[in-house]
This record gives C-alpha cells, sequence and structure tokens, in this order.
C-alpha cells in the first residue's frame, strides 16, 4: 500500500476556554485533551524557548481510521528579536509549564463525524507551538544572563519520534496542517516528515496561495510559474539525484505523481478571517462558509482522498455571503 502525505495549508483562529484535569474529556460538546509531555526530549536538546520540554495533545483513532494519522501544528506568530523572545518564553507560547494542560480539539481536529467526516475517526495530534519560529531553528542564545533556546527543528524530530511507537511508523495515511505560523510548519517539514514513514511514501505540496494587495491591483500569471517551479517549489538542493530534471525543463516528461503535486488543491475565500481549519463553525457546520456550495471541510476532503479537483477562488469581498467575517483590533502573537 503506497503511503500519501499530503499538506494543507489552513489559517485558522482558534479561541478555546481550558481547564486543567488528567484525562480526555467532553464538556459542552468540546472534546478536551490532555498534554502528553515529551520527557525523551532533554536527550536530543528538544527545548522550548524558556529550557522546558516540548509537548503534543493525541487523541486515539478507530474503525477504519485507526491507522491514520492527522498532524496539526499549532500557529502564534514569531517572535523576531531577543527582546520579543526573552517576552514570548515568559508566556505560554514559549513555555509548556505555563500553557494549559487540556486542549479544545474541534474543527479539523473534532471526533464527531458529523463535524468533521472525513478525518474524525483517525489519530489526530496537535502539536504545541512553543519555538518562536515555525517548528524551525537549531540554536542557542546565551549571554551570560539570558539564555534562549532556538530549537523548533527539533521539537518537531522529538515529537515524531515519540509517536512513531505509539502507531505513526505503521500509518496507512498522513496529513499535515496547521494554523498560521503553524501553517508554515507544513511547508518546512513535509519532506523530512516523509522519511520517518514508510520508503513508499510521496510528499504532495498545494499550490502557493494568492497574496492580499491594498491597492488597487490586477495580477497576470501563471498558474505554473516557471521560477516558482524551479527555485522555490523544487530547487536543485531539495532535488540532489535530479529527479524533476527532465519534468523541469519539458512538461511532457513530468510523470503522473509529479503533474498531480503542480496540480495540487485550494480554497481561497474572501472572508475577513486568520484560520479557518480548528473552529468549528467555519471548518464544517451548517452556515460555515461556501464556496459553490461545498465547505472547506469538504473541499479539503475531495483534495486529499483524490474524489474531486477541488481548486476553489472566491468573488472579492463583499460577494461572498457565508464569510464569518472576524473584523476587529489588529491581531497580536498572542492570538495569531
Amino acid at each position: 500500500m503506497k503511503l500519501v502525505v499530503k499538506i494543507v495549508l489552513v489559517i485558522v483562529v482558534v479561541v478555546v476556554l481550558l481547564t486543567c484535569a488528567s484525562t480526555s474529556v467532553s464538556s459542552d460538546d468540546r472534546l478536551l485533551v490532555n498534554m502528553t509531555v515529551v520527557h525523551g526530549a532533554a536527550a536530543t536538546g528538544a527545548y522550548c524557548l524558556d529550557g522546558s520540554l516540548p509537548a503534543y495533545h493525541i487523541h486515539r483513532g478507530s474503525g477504519a481510521g485507526e491507522r491514520n494519522w492527522l498532524l496539526q501544528f499549532e500557529g502564534g506568530g514569531w517572535c523576531n528579536d531577543i527582546e520579543s523572545c526573552a517576552e514570548r518564553a515568559r508566556s505560554r507560547r514559549g513555555s509548556t509549564r505555563l500553557m494549559n494542560k487540556l486542549e479544545s480539539f474541534s474543527g479539523i481536529l473534532s471526533n464527531n463525524a458529523s463535524h468533521n467526516p472525513d478525518f474524525y475517526n483517525w489519530n489526530r495530534v496537535k502539536l504545541r507551538y512553543c519555538d518562536g519560529g515555525s517548528f524551525a531553528g537549531n540554536s542557542t542564545f546565551d549571554n551570560g544572563t539570558l539564555v534562549l533556546y532556538f530549537r523548533g527543528q527539533r521539537i518537531f524530530e522529538a515529537i515524531i519520534e515519540d509517536l512513531l511507537p505509539k502507531g505513526l511508523s505503521h500509518a496507512n495515511k498522513a496529513l499535515l496542517s496547521g494554523c498560521s505560523a503553524g501553517g508554515l510548519a507544513s511547508y518546512l517539514h513535509c519532506n523530512r516528515f516523509s522519511k520517518y514513514l514508510p520508503n513508499t511514501t510521496s510528499c504532495i505540496f498545494p499550490q502557493y496561495l494568492l497574496k492580499y494587495i491594498a491597492p488597487p491591483v490586477f495580477i497576470l500569471n501563471s498558474a505554473y510559474d516557471v521560477y516558482q517551479f524551479h527555485h522555490i517549489l523544487v530547487p536543485p538542493s531539495a532535488d540532489p539525484h535530479g529527479h524533476w530534471n527532465r519534468c523541469k525543463v519539458n512538461p511532457q516528461a513530468c510523470s503522473p505523481d509529479q503533474m498531480a503535486l503542480l496540480q495540487g488543491g485550494i480554497f481561497i475565500n474572501s472572508c475577513f478571517a486568520h484560520c479557518q481549519s480548528e473552529s468549528q463553525d467555519t471548518w464544517f457546520a451548517s452556515d460555515s462558509p461556501r464556496m459553490f456550495n461545498e465547505t472547506i471541510a469538504e473541499s479539503i476532503g475531495d483534495w486529499y482522498f483524490g474524489r474531486n479537483v477541488s481548486k476553489k477562488i472566491d468573488r472579492p469581498y463583499p460577494y461572498d455571503t457565508t464569510c464569518h467575517n472576524i473584523i476587529g483590533p489588529a491581531s497580536t502573537n498572542d492570538n495569531l
């Protein structure tokens, strides 16, 4: 069986109220999942900004989804200098010691088939974000009075190593997803993630999403931008054995798998939102945002399972009346 690892960059904003307990419990239709601290991470130097150990939350799959895995990278912006990273290290964004020990699983993480029809019975994991740089980096700052650990790469590896003996090493299907800074992490780690899994794994990237630009603009561009194809999607450093060389000089020489990678899937709506996969209201509900009468959950499910080509781009605001627009003060790193 060929294991297909796909990534989806989904940008969601999640505001949850959490309380501490020792087990997974349901309260007011919320699934609250306990934190798992990776105690073995210290041996590899995988530390959060403040030196605390990394952590994740896992809710086990069942039935037909027992050997399928969905990994969701938590978001939360970046810190961008020593001052902001030191401040972050003293908050839940830089220390698992300061995080609530229960996390609410909803949207793409829900275990309710009516709320999450394609992934409800998978093993669903939320990787907690505490390094300040999208689970990237492998360095330390130490000026004699302050120590900060920029160890996002090691954190990712430590969590994956902890999950492998729990069934991830025998996965039939896997999906990487993420919110905000965690969405970027899903791009950064897809190739590396595939190396932990069976040799038949393939890694499929979605197309890059359109950027919102404030002034009036006319966009003229190809769906298969040659510069991005050669230098961003498949740069020589990412293809040392030259598997893409023929495809890059002659599209007719591209294999079916390579063409599938180039085609990808997109869902770009015209809503004022930041993260839409972990919120049940925007992921899959009776009044969720829709394009062509399809919800975000249905569109991603169609793309992942190959049920249908899923490329949807909305008409400009305010055409889409299904949006859950989030309009308010400028967002901060604490609520990204």
